[in-house]
């Protein structure tokens, strides 16, 4: 994993903090691009049932040349399928379109909470076969709320290892966090720069030049200074070096502040609300 510091989660199982993630490459393009990412170095690869393209990552996978197991493969449950025998055909695809016979973390994309009768607890079940059965090593959510992680706490027997939420310094969903942090709960970061939008703010390009690096650099570091995983996407090859080369520079606690005070709070959100989001794929 090179420099990129290793995180226990709770149920032993470990993952490299930085990884890179497939949200909208496209399909013909994915082996490809996944090729390119694991030469640079990355070991970690964020994906999901509704990207479409988990076919190319398991064929870019193989293309680097790289063990199995050498790569932190993550996948996400299409909303498409959370009754829990379409889950179960759906996981079962996830494995044939990878290729192989395990994922690293397989996640709830989307709580749902006004479909299938606010129900995710049994498709949580399910899950938790998947990793009674070690074909899911760890499971986890993604896009969930304090009020939807008590339901699952109530009602089932397994922590989720992670929650995939958005954070950025528009948007640093810091209660979310905090409760994960409580509940030994990891948070992962989607849209870590905001979309791009928060690195043209003054604060962040005065701390990219007084250290030499990119904006997109300082962001990123930021994540890995408060303790998230992150998982940057680029097509670009210098873009995706960039990104993965955040460990030779530290933010100090100032530098760190600074960003933390662009929050916007629910203003500064950039995607859906999980407590409406409700878009099932065709």
């Amino acid at each position: 994993m090179g420099n990129v510091p290793m995180i226990t989660l709770n149920d032993g199982n470990t993952i490299p903090q930085l990884g890179f993630g497939v949200y909208q490459v496209p399909p013909d393009e994915t082996a490809a691009t996944v090729r390119t990412a694991l030469e640079i170095g990355y070991r970690h690869i964020d994906g999901a049932q509704m990207y479409g393209n988990e076919k190319g990552v398991g064929q870019g996978i193989r293309d680097a040349g790289l063990d199995r197991g050498h790569v932190f493969v993550t996948s996400k449950l299409s909303n498409g399928f959370h009754r829990p025998d379409d889950a179960r055909r759906a996981f079962d695809q996830t494995l044939r379109e990878l290729g192989t016979d395990y994922v690293d973390l397989f996640l709830i994309h989307w709580p749902l909470p006004t479909l299938y009768d606010g129900d995710f607890v049994s498709t949580w079940t399910t899950l938790e076969d998947f990793k009674s059965e070690g074909r899911a090593r760890s499971i986890g959510v993604s896009n969930f709320q304090i009020h939807h992680l008590q339901e699952l706490a109530r009602e089932t027997a397994t922590t989720p290892a992670v929650n995939q939420i958005e954070v950025h310094p528009y948007f640093t969903n810091d209660e979310l966090r905090a409760y994960g942090t409580e509940h030994d709960i990891i948070t992962e970061g989607w849209s870590p720069i905001a979309r791009g939008a928060v690195l043209g703010e003054p604060s962040v390009i005065r701390i990219a030049k007084s250290l030499g690096v990119h904006p997109a650099q300082v962001v990123l570091r930021w994540h890995i200074e408060r303790g998230d995983v992150v998982f940057p996407k680029s097509m670009s090859p210098q873009r995706m070096k960039e990104n993965f080369e955040i460990f030779d520079f530290e933010l100090n606690d100032e530098e760190i502040e600074a960003l933390a005070a662009l929050d916007k709070g629910e203003a500064g959100r950039r995607g859906p609300h999980p407590d409406t989001f409700a878009v099932i794929p065709d």
